[in-house]
């Protein structure tokens, strides 16, 4: 799994730990494979690394490495877009190798809240990356952050026949605010701090990490088993509220 030092990652390997599994993790820091998720080179390394230690074999995959709004959107749109498919394309052999496979990616419900943003949509959905940090870097980071996740979630739907067919169900997550370091540091900007605390969250509090690990673990899980190419929105009412009808 990626992003497993901290925030929901960390949260998400703690509970897999408890049940027994062997987790390796991918982060920049306190993880089997230390690896930047920024850069093609880091993304390939990773991915070899992975493959290597997982004897070519896994049984889940959950990727949950990302950046938050306040760092440079063409930074975002690396990490939380190719830093995500790259590796989740490279792992499908072992995947497929896997008991009951299962991969998990972490989107966010802001990518159904913020105006589409075509051209770095479709940059991403294209692998292009060198469109894709000009798309991005002429946007706020905030948009480029919900944009990445928007298509990531794309990317996963987009993907439901090849990997059914490879044997590996293929689902995401779209959490509302999480006490994490990235949702704080959000928090403390003086732009987007004023306007992440007013997002109406009918359930009134954000998430605790944990919250969204069992998500995420519910969807490894066999009880799960029909669950494919869904995007799981855990976030406290506030796509129901703000797009009771997108449906």
């Amino acid at each position: 799994m990626t992003g497993s030092a901290s925030g929901i990652g960390a949260a998400v390997r703690g509970q897999l730990a408890a049940d027994g599994c062997q987790v390796i993790g991918v982060d920049q820091r306190d993880a089997e494979v230390i690896a930047d998720l920024a850069t093609p080179a880091g993304r390939a390394a990773a991915a070899a690394a992975l493959a290597s230690a997982c004897g070519g074999r896994l049984d889940g995959m959950v990727c949950c490495a990302g950046l938050g709004p306040v760092c440079p959107p063409p930074l975002i749109a690396a990490v939380n877009y190719f830093g995500a498919v790259e590796l989740l394309d490279a792992m499908l052999p072992a995947l497929s190798a896997g008991d009951s496979p299962a991969a998990v990616v972490i989107a966010s419900n802001s990518a159904s809240l913020v105006p589409l943003h075509e051209p770095l949509v479709s940059a991403l959905l294209a692998g292009d990356a060198d469109a894709a940090a000009a798309a991005a870097a002429a946007i706020d980071g905030a948009t480029a952050y919900a944009m990445s996740k928007l298509a990531l979630m794309r990317a996963v739907r987009r993907r439901a026949q090849a990997w059914a067919e490879a044997g590996v169900r293929l689902n995401a997550v779209a959490p509302g605010p999480v006490r994490t370091p990235l949702l704080q540091a959000s928090l403390d900007d003086p732009v987007l701090g004023p306007l992440t605390e007013a997002l109406p969250v009918p359930l009134g509090r954000h998430a605790e990490p944990a919250e969204i690990a069992g998500v995420v673990r519910f969807l490894l899980g066999p009880v799960s088993g029909y669950v494919h190419g869904s995007v799981l929105f855990a976030d406290g009412g506030t796509d129901a509220l703000v797009r009771p009808d997108a449906l």
